[in-house]
Parts: C-alpha cells; structure tokens; sequence
C-alpha cells in the first residue's frame, strides 16, 4: 500500500455532475485536475465489472497525464430487470449520454417485464467503484452502494443520471429531489469515498 501523500489529482471523467460531486468530497489541500484540461475522451470501457472499468479510466488518465488519477464507474442495477442496466447504465443513454433517453428505457423495460410493475417495490441499487491509479499501477480500487427502489415517474430537477427515478430506502424522496448535499452524504459515491480515503 502506497503511503505518499497525494496533493494533486486528476479526476478522470468527463461527466460534470460526477466531477462536481467527487470535488466537493476531496480533501481541499489536494489540487484537483480535470480531465477537460487535457482535452481528453474517454477510453474504451470493456471491463465486464464497475471495478474493471473504474480501473482502465484511472490507468488510462494517468498515463496520459502522469498526474495520479482518481477514476470511477458507476451505475443503477435494477433487480426486476436483471441487475440493467449495470455496467451499460450510461449507454442506456445512447451515444450522447442523454439520461433522459435512459430514463424512458428503464421504464420501457419494466412495462415489457410487466404491465403492473408499479403497484410494486423495484428493488435497485446504486454502484459505484472508485479507483486510483499511478500511471499503470493500481494504488486502490474499492466499491460503494446505496440501495433503494424506483419510483414510479420522474421527479425532481437535482443531481444527474438516474437520480430523478432513484428513492434510497428510508426515505421519500428521489435523489433527484434532494438538495445535493443531503445527498452527497449518502448516496454509492460517498460510501465509496469512505472506504478510498485513507489513500489521499
């Protein structure tokens, strides 16, 4: 286990809802880089887990940068439908990633499953791995989850993703209803963040 203390860190995505969270649970005393600086797309994600993928994210920035890179992979499994969409949970969206889009499919599927699924408890969860990585070495990698259900429409204008469809258990609101540092405080992310942050 690599003991450096760790003052500069790219933050590998290119999503800014995920940037903006993973900012605001950073240590401040770290200088944070984002992968926009670079002009940076996104490597091919053929990891066949949320682990695997945070890993080719965080190798891949890093290498590209030399900067330490804090990656993750994230995603809503949802029981009723198999775990979907999983590790798929962004390409839902379509090539420009429209959760929008998503959203309407995770609903599609659960009307094919099953005309009545809303007099039901959908069972779901959020997954997030989060890794870092030193150019092609893996300093951590560790998995976050938040479970819940899912609501039967939309709600709320907060958060990004699946958030607006996503109810945490013990509670009754969507994520997408929360103020973001409610959420911020318990959501996979943040569980995650508990486990990696003795390596910052």
């Amino acid at each position: 286990m690599s003991k450096q203390k760790i003052y500069k860190l790219l933050i590998g995505t290119n999503n800014r809802g995920k940037l903006k969270e993973i900012k605001s649970l950073l240590p401040k005393k770290i200088k944070i880089h984002s992968t926009s600086e670079f002009n940076l797309k996104s490597p091919v994600e053929n990891g066949k887990t949320f682990k695997e993928n945070s890993l080719i994210k965080s190798k891949y920035f890093s290498k590209k940068t030399g900067l330490i890179c804090l990656a993750d992979d994230s995603g809503l499994e949802i029981d009723f439908l198999g775990k979907s969409p999983g590790i798929y949970s962004a390409r839902w969206g379509g090539r420009h990633g429209d959760f929008n889009k998503a959203i309407r499919r995770v609903y599609r599927e659960l009307n094919k499953k099953d005309k009545n699924w809303k007099k039901k408890k959908i069972k779901a969860r959020f997954i997030c791995a989060l890794s870092i990585s030193n150019l092609n070495k893996k300093i951590a990698c560790v998995l976050g989850k938040v479970e819940g259900y899912i609501s039967n429409e939309p709600k709320g204008k907060n958060g990004f993703g699946y958030d607006p469809i996503f109810i945490p258990l013990k509670k009754r609101k969507t994520f997408g209803e929360m103020e973001p540092s409610q959420k911020y405080k318990m959501d996979h992310r943040y569980q995650a963040f508990k486990k990696i942050r003795k390596f910052l």
